[in-house]
C-alpha cells in the first residue's frame, strides 16, 4: 500500500512549483562558466591592446645603491602607505585592515533583513545614502590630509599677502614666509601637536617596562618599555578616534536627517565612505605624493 501511494504521480500543482523552482535557478554550466569566459577573453584582447598601444612605464635599470625619490609602493598598497603618513606603522599597516577585512565580513551578521536579500541598491533609500557616503568619504578624507599638510597655514598666509610669491622653486611654501601666528603653531598639523607643545619631559618618556609591567618579578627578561605620551596622543588615540567617531557621526547625522533608517540603509552608508576614503587615499598617494612624499602634484609616467 505504502508502495502504491508513493509511486502516485505528484499533483498539478507540485509539478507547477518544482517546474517554477528549476526556472529560477543558476547553474554554474553554462549560466556561470559561459559568462566568465566571456569576460576573460575581453579582458585579455583588451590587455593585448594596451600592451600595443601605451608604453609600459619604465625607467632606468634598478639600482640597489640608490633610492628612488619618491620611493612608493605598489598601487594597491599606496593608500595604506598615505596612512602611514599620517599615524603609528602598526596602526596603519596592521591593525587597521586588519580591523577594516573584519568589519566588512561582519556585514551579512549585522544586515540580517532577507527582503531584497542579494541585490544591489534595491531599499527606497538606497541611492541617496551611496551618494551621501562618498561624497562625504572623499570631502572629508582630503580635508584631513590637507590639514596634516598645513594647507590652511599656506591658504592664510596667501591671504594676508595674496601678491607676494608664496611658494618656492619646488611648489612647497616658500620658508621666508611665514605670517602663521606662533602662538597657533600647534594647530599646523597633527604632528605640531607633539613638536609645537611644552610637554612635560616626565610624558615623553614613561617607563612602563620598569615601573608597571614588572616581568622580571616572574623571572623573566625585564621589558623595555618606555612610552611617549605626546607621540601615543598624535599617532594612536587621535587617529583610532577619528576613524572610529566620524563614520558614528555621520550614521548619527544621517539617521538623525531620516536619511538612514534600517540597517541596510547604514551598511550602504559606511560602505560607500569605506569605498570613497580608499579611492581617495589611493589616488593621493599616487598622483599627489612627490619628492620626500610632499603633497604637490606627481606624475607616474617616466619623464624622458
Amino acid at each position: 500500500m505504502a508502495v502504491a501511494e508513493q509511486a502516485q504521480p505528484a499533483s498539478r500543482a507540485v509539478r507547477a512549483r518544482q517546474r517554477r523552482v528549476r526556472e529560477e535557478e543558476l547553474l554554474v554550466w553554462p549560466d556561470l562558466v559561459f559568462v566568465e569566459f566571456i569576460s576573460a577573453v575581453l579582458f585579455l584582447g583588451l590587455i593585448a591592446i594596451l600592451s600595443v598601444l601605451v608604453d609600459a612605464i619604465l625607467l632606468d635599470q634598478a639600482n640597489p645603491a640608490v633610492t628612488p625619490n619618491p620611493s612608493k609602493a605598489p598601487w594597491y598598497f599606496l593608500n595604506l602607505q598615505e596612512l602611514l603618513l599620517h599615524m603609528h606603522p602598526a596602526l596603519a599597516g596592521v591593525i587597521v585592515p586588519t580591523v577594516a577585512l573584519v568589519a566588512l565580513g561582519a556585514i551579512p551578521y549585522f544586515d540580517t533583513d532577507n527582503e531584497h536579500q542579494g541585490q544591489w541598491l534595491t531599499s527606497p533609500r538606497a541611492w541617496p545614502n551611496l551618494i551621501v557616503g562618498a561624497i562625504v568619504g572623499a570631502i572629508g578624507t582630503t580635508l584631513l590630509i590637507f590639514y596634516d599638510a598645513s594647507f590652511h597655514v599656506r591658504l592664510y598666509e596667501w591671504l594676508r599677502n595674496p601678491g607676494e610669491d608664496r611658494l618656492g622653486a619646488d611648489g612647497l611654501a616658500n620658508p621666508a614666509f611665514n605670517d602663521w601666528p606662533s602662538q597657533l603653531n600647534f594647530l599646523k598639523s597633527l604632528r605640531s601637536l607633539q613638536t609645537e607643545v611644552s610637554w612635560p619631559s616626565e610624558l615623553e618618556t614613561i617607563p612602563l617596562g620598569s615601573k608597571v609591567l614588572r616581568t622580571d618579578l616572574l623571572g623573566l627578561p625585564a621589558i623595555d618599555l618606555d612610552v611617549n605620551f605626546p607621540a601615543m596622543i598624535v599617532e594612536q588615540i587621535i587617529p583610532v578616534t577619528m576613524m572610529v567617531g566620524l563614520p558614528l557621526l555621520l550614521s548619527a547625522a544621517a539617521w538623525k536627517l531620516k536619511l538612514a533608517q534600517t540597517k541596510r540603509d547604514h551598511m550602504i552608508l559606511q560602505f560607500s565612505g569605506f569605498i570613497s576614503v580608499y579611492v581617495t587615499l589611493t589616488v593621493i598617494g599616487t598622483f599627489f605624493r612627490g619628492a620626500g612624499l610632499e603633497l604637490v602634484p606627481y606624475t607616474i609616467f617616466a619623464e624622458h
